[in-house]
């Protein structure tokens, strides 16, 4: 299975994780997301849940994904994928809160808040961002500033999505893999080709 990274890592890719595109049912937050927005965009100051209320969405008969959530900011995963994974090194990065889903079953989901914003964008050789929500369309990263070491990571631009570091894409693939889609945003690279829409469903 593919390891974390030495002390010294190399550059790394940034990718945009969401659930593939099988017929996967995913999970969508109800009002919490407003709190957790608020979060990403003023920083610790705003207490979030301690709970987060989600609902599934897609084919009632459909397997639940393992991650469980389209919207960028907001990977919610399952125990099992954390456990799998390793609570310690999603931790580096931020933490685990309750996801609770209707009905009688247990709450086995979490919503990963990633808490690290890392100024490692080049703007001048990004897209423009866009006003309501910093979305960019083409993202160039700075390949010293990237912090390579984590998991995940959001940026001062666009602070309300959260990007995957390539070891843990590769990591979540190999536990994951056609569950999981994986968007390249930016790579070290100059052969690779980024996603032509990496935040559009």
């Amino acid at each position: 299975m593919t390891s974390e990274p030495a002390s010294a890592p190399a550059p790394s890719a940034v990718y945009r994780l969401l659930a593939g595109t099988r017929n996967l049912r995913t999970l969508r937050l109800g009002d919490s997301l407003i709190d957790l927005k608020r979060r990403q965009f003023q920083g610790p100051k705003v207490e979030l849940p301690e709970v987060f209320e989600a609902e599934w969405t897609g084919d009632p008969k459909a397997r639940k994904a393992d991650f469980a959530s389209d919207y960028p900011g907001a990977p919610m995963l399952s125990r099992g994928l954390v456990e799998r994974v390793g609570q310690a090194r999603l931790e580096r990065a931020g933490r685990m809160v309750p996801v609770r889903t209707p009905g009688p079953g247990p709450d086995d989901y979490v919503l990963y808040v990633v808490e690290p914003v890392v100024d490692c964008v080049d703007t001048r050789r990004s897209a423009q961002p866009k006003k309501a929500t910093g979305e960019m369309k083409r993202m160039v990263f700075r390949p010293e500033a990237v912090p390579a070491e984590l998991p995940a990571f959001r940026v001062p631009q666009f602070p309300v999505a959260v990007c995957w570091t390539g070891w843990m894409r590769e990591l979540l693939g190999e536990i994951l893999g056609d569950d999981l889609e994986a968007r390249l945003l930016w790579s070290p690279d100059p052969a690779s080709a980024a996603h032509p829409d990496p935040w559009g469903l």
